[in-house]
């Protein structure tokens, strides 16, 4: 498939104004665009586009599609309707047009010949429930119009359907295999190493699930750049979109001039992430919830801290495929609260028994403090605090004690849990409050503690000296800190401006 850039940007506006606006903006980008017709508010709107782009005759590899309804797009209007208006684009400029299954199967091949002569043909097919039983018989039936390029896109909920399906372009040039939803998203950005012709990635809207944007693909991931050796780094977990570990590491990546990327897991099935370690080629990952404790199980050899904890955050992959576990969680407690105060002899209360509490509660306890274990479940509660020497307190006594410290290592108050508190403001009986929680830099619990005059210490701090850590376990060099920090508090910033302008 002869084409410009290998990113494809994907433009979706309902007016032919914002329309024209986006494809400004990608051509400043990438020389390689899908414009989706199908989703301009009516026949008017495109017609409106088309005229303006006929004006103009851009030199770029353009992709017309006006995808009907059954095949997945928004377009309600008659075949005969979507035939003119591709018709229309390839006079107007457009390089190809992508004709989807369900249209060629009503139409006689010469007929289509005869209306959309003098543009490429992209044969596509879409399922955004599963992957086909048979993908071979889809691609046969695409090649069977003889096009220039097939194309086909499929829901994929593991990283099994999103491996299979980007088999399909393996040794091929005139194959563009899409894998969707947020599962399949890093085979999405690994698509062109893999084979496929082509990826695709939203300029504004993204059109499929798991599409990401232009700049994330092209920047964050440098997706075009990607080959056999590139080393593959990620982080696994069960929500994943909140996580900055993407943006500081390729950050860092960058800033070492390294040829290597680092992806977002969506994991719900470790096993199918397991199985993909060597497809992929992933080199390491770093690990959140709910996984750095089922994750043991799997390893084959550990640190000694780590495996006292109970609970790993970091795994390298060494020859053979073995995998070797780290916990940086717990450096990055410590350089968090250790300059905030003195942690020998410090009373401090720990929410939650899970992974990242355990980091929590063995870091602490081995810097001499003394720890208090509070969960919603007191088993667990208890079972921590025999492992650290401290004991395990009910909620209903929390307030009445004091202590040095308070920290949360739950879930509670993050990403979609946001505006949510582990404690009442009463329960903040302390000096100092640690949210493990990055994301937002200050959570409901923070912000009641402020209140109250407590001092506070954001998730932020330890999230950066964790992460650093795994950079120099993965790639043996030192981290390039500053750039990490400073790219992972921007993203920080910006986002709480925007929540503050929606406000």
């Amino acid at each position: 498939m002869r084409i410009a850039d290998k990113i494809c940007a994907v433009l979706a506006a309902e007016s032919a104004r914002r329309l024209w606006q986006q494809l400004e903006l990608a051509l400043k980008r990438t020389r390689t665009v899908e414009i989706r017709l199908d989703w301009l508010a009516n026949d008017a709107e495109i017609s409106k586009f088309l005229k303006l782009l006929a004006r103009k005759r851009l030199r770029a590899d353009l992709i017309a599609t006006c995808r009907r309804r059954p095949g997945g797009g928004k377009y309600a209007g008659s075949i005969a309707n979507q035939l003119r208006f591709l018709s229309e684009a390839i006079r107007a400029g457009y390089s190809w047009y992508d004709l989807e299954i369900e249209t060629s199967r009503e139409c006689p091949r010469e007929l289509l010949s005869v209306m959309l002569s003098g543009g490429k043909h992209l044969a596509s097919a879409h399922d955004f429930k599963r992957l086909p039983a048979n993908l071979k018989r889809v691609a046969s039936e695409l090649s069977a119009q003889k096009p220039d390029a097939i194309k086909i896109a499929v829901q994929c909920d593991s990283l099994a359907a999103a491996r299979k399906l980007l088999r399909l372009a393996h040794g091929r040039r005139d194959v563009v295999a899409v894998p969707m939803g947020e599962v399949s998203l890093p085979a999405r950005v690994l698509a062109l190493r893999e084979g496929s012709a082509l990826a695709y990635a939203a300029i504004e809207n993204a059109t499929a699930p798991g599409q990401v944007s232009f700049d994330q693909m092209k920047r964050l991931y440098r997706a075009d750049r990607l080959t056999r050796k590139t080393r593959v780094y990620g982080v696994i977990g069960d929500p994943i979109s909140h996580s900055l570990s993407p943006l500081m590491q390729n950050t860092g990546f960058q800033a070492r001039k390294m040829d290597a990327v680092f992806l977002p897991f969506l994991v719900r099935d470790l096993r199918d992430f397991l199985s993909s370690i060597g497809p992929l080629g992933i080199a390491g990952f770093a690990i959140t919830l709910p996984h750095k404790q089922s994750i043991l199980r799997h390893l084959d050899d550990c640190d000694p801290l780590a495996e006292a904890i109970g609970a790993v955050n970091t795994v390298v992959v060494r020859g053979g495929g073995k995998l070797y576990g780290y916990n940086t969680d717990y450096v990055g407690v410590l350089r968090a609260l250790e300059n905030r105060m003195a942690l020998r002899g410090s009373r401090v209360l720990i929410l939650g028994a899970g992974g990242a509490a355990r980091a929590v509660a063995f870091a602490l306890a081995q810097a001499g403090a003394s720890i208090c274990v509070c969960a919603r479940r007191i088993a667990k509660a208890k079972e921590l605090a025999r492992a650290v020497g401290g004991i395990a307190i009910e909620r209903a006594e929390v307030k009445r004690e004091f202590f040095d410290a308070i920290v949360n290592a739950t879930p509670v108050g993050m990403h979609a849990l946001a505006g949510q508190s582990p404690l009442e403001a009463g329960e903040l009986n302390c000096r100092l409050v640690f949210d493990t929680i990055y994301r937002p830099r200050q959570t409901k619990l923070l912000q009641l503690a402020a209140r109250r005059g407590i001092e506070t210490v954001s998730g932020v701090e330890m999230f950066m000296a964790q992460g650093t850590a795994q950079f120099e376990i993965w790639t043996g060099e030192r981290a390039p800190e500053k750039a990490m920090r400073t790219a992972a508090r921007g993203a920080l910033e910006r986002e709480e401006k925007s929540t503050t302008k929606r406000k």
